[in-house]
């Protein structure tokens, strides 16, 4: 059963179509990368995986869940990271994770919370620090630990690349890669194409509210899909 699975999904606004019949099937450990110009669907199509929107027509559902029929178990599956991380700078790290956690129905001890942010990436020195001293690298990270802490089986992220560094960029995709090994499923919005060469599994491309391109990482190199996607838009 596929984690992920939108079928003739379709989103109009006052009659004007944002989305337009989007068929996609995405398996577990996959990561699927999904570029397009601004305004192309990319946001319209994570709003309405995560049940923020209502679909015009078709389905979409998580771990075999209607997110229409029933997104509040649809929400149990699935975490949502955003380009800027919103969180509560005058908590530390692991406090953040702690409130959290628990408005997700989990309580854990302060050596979970720090486990887990130790697995996604983030330093034991920061665990305590206040949020409001940490890099957007280091917010992704706790976002991170917060979806591993729900477990969720599907993980959304919008632009997750965006004003990273080198060095924390390669942080990022080396913890996907490893998400996506132990089998969590990756669905992210970017306009990275070399970073979407390195990590996704499969790219799509969308214009003006369709799928237009679905492509295997496997069989193709950066400059290709840079050269597929100018084509495109």
């Amino acid at each position: 059963m596929p984690v992920l699975e939108m079928v003739g999904l379709c989103k109009h606004y006052n009659g004007v179509p944002a989305l337009t019949d989007l068929n996609l099937s995405i398996q577990e450990g996959e990561v699927f990368c999904l570029l397009g110009q601004n305004g192309a669907g990319k946001t319209t199509t994570i709003h309405l995986i995560l049940g923020f929107l209502e679909a015009s027509s078709g389905s979409c559902s998580i771990n075999g869940i209607p997110v229409q029929v029933n997104s509040t178990d649809s929400r149990k599956e699935v975490a949502y990271i955003p380009e800027i991380v919103q969180l509560y700078g005058q908590l530390s790290g692991l406090e953040n994770l702690d409130f959290f956690s628990r408005l997700a129905g989990s309580k854990y001890a302060n050596e979970e919370l720090s486990a887990f942010l130790s697995k996604a990436g983030l330093q034991k020195e920061a665990h305590t620090k206040r949020l409001a001293t940490y890099s957007k690298g280091m917010r992704q990270k706790v976002g991170i630990a917060i979806a591993l802490a729900k477990n969720a089986k599907l993980i959304v992220m919008d632009e997750p690349t965006s004003g990273l560094d080198p060095k924390a960029t390669a942080e990022f995709t080396q913890l996907c890669k490893q998400l996506s090994a132990e089998g969590t499923t990756l669905f992210m919005a970017t306009h990275d194409i070399f970073n979407a060469v390195s990590l996704g599994t499969r790219i799509g491309i969308m214009k003006e509210g369709r799928l237009v391109h679905e492509l295997s990482t496997s069989a193709i190199t950066a400059e290709a899909l840079q050269q597929v996607y100018l084509e495109t838009i």
